[in-house]
């Protein structure tokens, strides 16, 4: 298995635990936490790949959905020891959104997107899942609040341009660049960094 592809599956997994913690606190059942774990996986690369013209990839490969299990059943079985930690849930989106960010732009270059729409769909493979998380959980998604998330995923896209086209081995530039975009969204969770709002 190449490299992407190991990070895609963790990426889902991640995703897939970030969405059923999201509904473990918000009290769902366990079918509840089941589908809002693999909604949150599978949403952001089903519709990147869709704007590529294929087929989403966890609908032939049945690994992806091994993997979203995975993550629920580690959401369900942890929960009280996850809930007990209040900065669970962002560490695992963070990670999540650095995972699906690498991903996105990789495979859309593989597919031969232009340079600037790989970046916009690395971000949007990133983001997307959490926007379906939040509005099951009919929360304001966090793209659309003053918080440091989406330019997180831009910066490690950029990155990710920047390193390939210097010739950075891919596991390298995999590394960083997903390290790149969990270490601004962290960091700005943390020291509550936002960018300026727009108005009065």
């Amino acid at each position: 298995m190449n490299i992407i592809y190991c990070i895609d599956l963790l990426g889902t997994m991640v995703f897939a635990i970030s969405g059923a913690m999201a509904a473990n606190r918000s009290g769902m059942d366990i079918f509840g936490a089941t589908f809002t774990g693999f909604v949150t996986a599978i949403g952001g690369g089903s519709l990147r790949d869709v704007f590529l013209n294929l087929r989403p990839i966890w609908v032939d490969d049945s690994n992806y959905l091994i993997a979203i299990l995975i993550g629920v059943l580690i959401s369900i079985a942890g929960n009280r020891q996850l809930h007990r930690l209040a900065r669970t849930l962002t560490f695992f989106d963070a990670l999540g959104i650095g995972f699906f960010c690498v991903v996105g732009v990789q495979k859309s270059l593989t597919y031969e997107s232009t340079q600037t729409a790989a970046v916009i769909l690395g971000v949007f493979s990133a983001v997307m899942g959490g926007v379906i998380r939040d509005t099951l959980m009919n929360e304001t998604p966090l793209i659309f609040r003053k918080e440091i998330y989406a330019t997180a995923c831009l910066s490690g896209a950029i990155i990710y341009m920047i390193l390939g086209s210097w010739g950075v081995d891919t596991a390298i530039n995999a590394f960083v660049s997903t390290l790149t975009v969990s270490v601004i969204r962290l960091a700005a969770v943390k020291y509550k960094l936002s960018l300026p709002g727009i108005g009065g």
